[in-house]
Formats: structure tokens, sequence, C-alpha cells
């Protein structure tokens, strides 16, 4: 039973026919989307390979092998996957402590992972991440795609660590001793033309532009202070699992976890910002899970590292008008070309010009609007997205979508408890019969009836017990509880030990309108048994108005109630 709801869960995770079907509506308008992104990530993938450590051909097999099977398993018909920049940032402290060898384990084990929370139909949940986590995060991985590029864009070895603030501490400090402006002239030279380019024209693909006229100047006036990629293979290697160490398996399955939290994270953000930039469009959050676990798999056996949907690319690709899964496979198609076509072209360019890429990347990743927007919004949000970003730089960013999404709930938590209020009100619209104005003064004088508005449960539930145990000296407390709106154990708690503590006072304690969802909450604390126990809960506040004043007449504090003798027939 067991093994055929896992098979049909799978059958339900691979492509349908209506999945390509969608290719051939306008493939004309596809493929030349494809083409244009293509352009677009080939310097990407090359600064991305570089960044993350294993170098420029460990970027290009990601985006060839990667983009192609995430896009053929996916659940959209638009994410572009690939190496990104956020992925580098948690791979550059793998290598430096595993090797290349354990980020390639690292890429096979979250892909195994990427494909169970598609089997677990983990994809609905990330719907739930706050708009300033995920901001903040966004802004926290721009700063450090940027600070990665300072040694390349400055023309010196990296340093020796695998803290982003350190390692280009000690750049700068190289720098300074020898400094070298060639590189720092033609990382500002690509990072300029492509951010002026894009506000004059969005549609052309000045990355590319900028990174030829990088390589050009540097072949044309032999600049040797700007050092090349280095030689690329011509064509992908063969697929092997001679990296793979079973020892070294429990030791990275941390980082693992880690790679493929981001990589759900990341493209699953990706997917719905392509759904939001188009009309009819609805990625399946699942099966893109699923698409992303099958190219984790895949990228590590031809040499790549760990990929997710890229949103930078996908944006471009929705913006060239691309309809269906055959632009991404055409973007794939033509990086493979080139690695096979023009490795050699591709081995001279400059380390310098994709750090100008790079920087300009992570420019354009942050939406100074969007930040201001959200830090104007509330408080909560401000700090949400600050303590992100900041855990972001100076953790990384598991961490620090965990440190945002417990702030953010804990501050949501508050922000619900406060909803939450007790007030005294008058309870003589409710009072039945009829009463005179002495008789009502002398009800005041010995009754209170307070309304509990909102939730109760443990994020407020103690301050509730603080105002209910102030109660002035009366004999009777009224509470009316039809407008609480959730109770949770810790809640029921509180409202037992206020009825226990003013019982003990003296004073008398009865409930009205309780509600069906709440009992179940009193009765495990024994509260609602406390209440029963002495015919103290109504269903109205009318009928506890009038059990309060026959309390008070058994008292002896009001006159009885005259005895109205029945006629005789």
């Amino acid at each position: 039973m067991l093994l055929d709801q896992v098979t049909g869960r799978v059958r339900a995770l691979l492509p349908a026919r209506a999945d390509f079907a969608v290719m051939a509506h306008d493939p004309r308008r596809d493929l030349l989307a494809g083409l244009t992104v293509a352009i677009v990530a080939l310097p990407l993938a090359l600064g991305f390979g570089v960044s993350s450590g294993l170098g420029a051909e460990a970027g290009l097999a990601t985006a060839v092998v990667a983009g192609a099977l995430a896009a053929l398993f996916g659940g959209s018909n638009l994410q572009v996957s690939g190496p990104t920049g956020a992925m580098t940032v948690v791979l550059v402290p793998i290598v430096t402590q595993y090797g290349p060898g354990g980020v390639l384990t690292v890429g096979l084990m979250a892909g195994v992972l990427l494909i169970a929370l598609a089997l677990l139909k983990a994809g609905r949940y990330m719907r739930y991440i706050p708009a300033p986590v995920v901001e903040g995060f966004t802004l926290g991985i721009a700063c450090v795609i940027a600070l990665q590029q300072v040694p390349n864009a400055l023309g010196v070895a990296k340093p020796e660590g695998d803290r982003v603030l350190v390692v280009t501490w000690r750049a700068v400090e190289a720098f300074v001793r020898t400094p070298n402006w060639t590189a720092v002239t033609l990382a500002l030279a690509v990072a300029a033309v492509m951010l002026l380019g894009a506000r004059w024209r969005p549609t052309v693909p000045f990355s590319i532009v900028a990174v030829i006229g990088a390589t050009l100047a540097s072949e044309l006036f032999h600049l040797e202070a700007a050092a090349p990629i280095g030689d690329l293979p011509s064509g992908l290697p063969a697929p092997s699992l001679a990296f793979l160490d079973p020892s070294a398996l429990g030791s990275l399955l941390a980082p693992a976890v880690a790679v493929a939290a981001l990589a759900a994270l990341e493209s699953l953000l990706s997917a719905t910002v392509a759904d939001g930039m188009t009309v009819g469009q609805r990625h399946d959050p699942d099966k893109e899970l699923f698409g992303q676990g099958v190219a984790n798999l895949a990228a590590p056996l031809f040499g790549g590292v760990p990929a997710t949907a890229a949103i930078a690319r996908t944006a471009v690709n929705v913006r060239t008008g691309a309809g269906s899964r055959l632009a991404s496979l055409t973007h794939a198609a033509v990086l493979a070309a080139i690695v096979f076509a023009a490795a050699p072209l591709v081995s001279r360019i400059p380390l310098a010009a994709l750090a100008g890429v790079l920087l300009a990347t992570a420019i354009r990743m942050v939406e100074v609007g969007a930040l201001l927007a959200l830090a104007r919004a509330t408080r909560s949000d401000a700090i949400v997205l600050v303590l992100t970003a900041v855990a972001t730089l100076a953790l990384d960013l598991v961490y620090a979508v965990i440190i945002g999404l417990a702030v953010a709930g804990a501050l949501a938590l508050r922000a619900v408890a406060n909803q939450a209020r007790m007030d005294q009100v008058d309870f003589k619209a409710d009072l039945p019969g009829e009463h005179g104005e002495e008789e009502h003064a002398l009800l005041a004088e010995h009754i209170v009836a307070y309304r509990i508005d909102g939730p109760l449960f443990f994020a407020g539930a103690h301050r509730f017990l603080l105002e209910l145990s102030d109660v002035a000296d009366v004999r009777v407390v009224i509470l009316r509880m039809s407008r609480i709106t959730t109770m949770d154990a810790t809640g029921a708690l509180v409202l037992k030990d206020a009825v226990q503590k003013l019982n003990r006072r003296g004073i008398a304690v009865l409930a009205s309108g309780i509600r069906p969802g709440q009992r179940h909450a009193l009765r495990s604390v024994g509260a609602l048994d406390l209440l029963q126990s002495e015919g103290r809960e109504y269903a109205s506040t009318p009928e506890a108005i009038a059990g309060a004043r026959a309390h008070l007449q058994r008292a002896g504090l009001l006159p009885a109630a005259p005895v109205v003798e029945e006629a005789s027939r």
C-alpha cells in the first residue's frame, strides 16, 4: 500500500504531456528568448563558478546540466536554473573546509533531500516566509556577492579564509601594498557599462558586451595585470562518482541540508516572481522542488556545483517573451555549444571583468524602493529586515533565514497577544426584569462584568491574569467569553488560576458564552469543572447576571425576590 502511494506520488511529479505541448505554441519566440538568456547567463555562470572556488568550468557545467534538467522536470514553464550568487555564498566555506570533492558530494546529497521534500509535498510551506525576511535575505546576499568580488576586482590573489569580511579586508591590505589599477579599471568599467546600459536600453545584454570589450582591451593592449580565467576543457567531462567519499557523508549532512534549504527557498521565490510577471502562468511548487532535486543529482556528476533557479535570468527570460520550457532548454543548449566550440576564447576573459559583472549583478539585486517601503511599514518589519541582512552577512544564509523567521514569528505573536483585551462593561443593558435606580446601584456595588476580546493564549495570557487578579473588592465577577477568538492550554490554566485566586478572596466567578472550541482546553486543565461544579457557567450574559443576583440574595446582600403566590383556581 505504501509502495503504491510513493509510486503514485512520483508519477505525479514527473513531466506531463501538457508540459511539452506548450512548447509548440510559439517556438520562435522561445528560441529567441533562450538565446538572449544564454548571452546574459554566460558571464554569470563563469563568474559564479570562479567565486565558488571550483573554477569557471564548474559554473558552465552547472548552467548546462542543471539548466536543462530543471527545465524538463521543474514545476515552472519560465524558470532558468544554474549557478547563483546565493549558492556561491554557501559553497565558499564548504570548499575551504572539505575541498572540491566535498562540494560535489554536498550537491548530490542536496539533490536527494530536495526530491524527498517534493515527495513530502513541502513546496506549499515556502509561501509563509514573510516579505521582510526575503528582502533582508536578498540584501545580505547582494552584499556578500559584492564583497566576494573584491579580490578579483583589485587584481590580488584570494586570501585564505572562509569569512567574507575577513577575506575582503585582507584583499584590501594586499592591494594597498601592491596596487593593481588595471584590474580595478576593468572591473569598474564593466560594472558601469552594465548599470548604465540597463537604464538606457534594458533589452540589450550589456553584460556580454562589457565582457567582450574588456577581453579585447586586455588582448590589444597586453594588460598583463588583468589575469584571465585560464584554460577551459572543450566539452563536458564524462559522468563520474570519483569525488564521492562515503566516509565523509556524515560530516557533510549539515552543509547538504543548508544547500537544499537554500535551493528550495531561492527556486520557489524565483518561481513566484515569474508568476507575478505574467498572466496565466502558475508554477507547481512540489514539481519545482523535484526538478531542482534531479538537477542537483546530475550536476555534480559532470563537475558542476549545486544549482538553484536564478531570479535575474528568469526575469530576463520572461521579459524577452518566453512562454514555455523551450526557452530554458535553448539557453542550456547554447551554453553547451559555447563550451564545445569556444572554450579557448572564453578562457581569455579577465577575472576582473567577471568581478565587474557580479558587482553590477549584486547592485541590481537590491530593490531600494521595496526595502524603504518595508522599513517604513512597521518597526517590526524593519527589525526583521535588518536582522536578516546582518545575519546573512555575518553568519550564513540558512542561519539568517532561521533567525529572521524566529524573530518575525516572535514579533507576530507579540502583536497578536497585544490584541487581547479585557474591558469592564456595563451589565445594565443585559439585566433581566424591571429594576429601579436604587437596585441598579446596589447591584453595581457588588457585581463587575468583564468582556474578553481576542486570543487568550500563551503569549499574552499572564497579562490577563494580572489584570483579573487586581479586581476591586466586589462579590461577583462575570466573564463574558463569547468574543475570545482562540484559547490554548496556557490560556485555560491562567483562567483557572484567576478563578481560584478570586474564589479564595470570597469573590464568585461566573462565565457566560463559552464557545464549543474553548471547552476542550478548559476541560483538559480542570477549569470547566471548576465553573460547572458550582453551577457558575451560563449560556448567555442575562442568565449569568440573574445567577449573580441570586448568589447575592443567598448571601444576604440583596433583598430576596418577593414570592408570588399562585392564584387559586
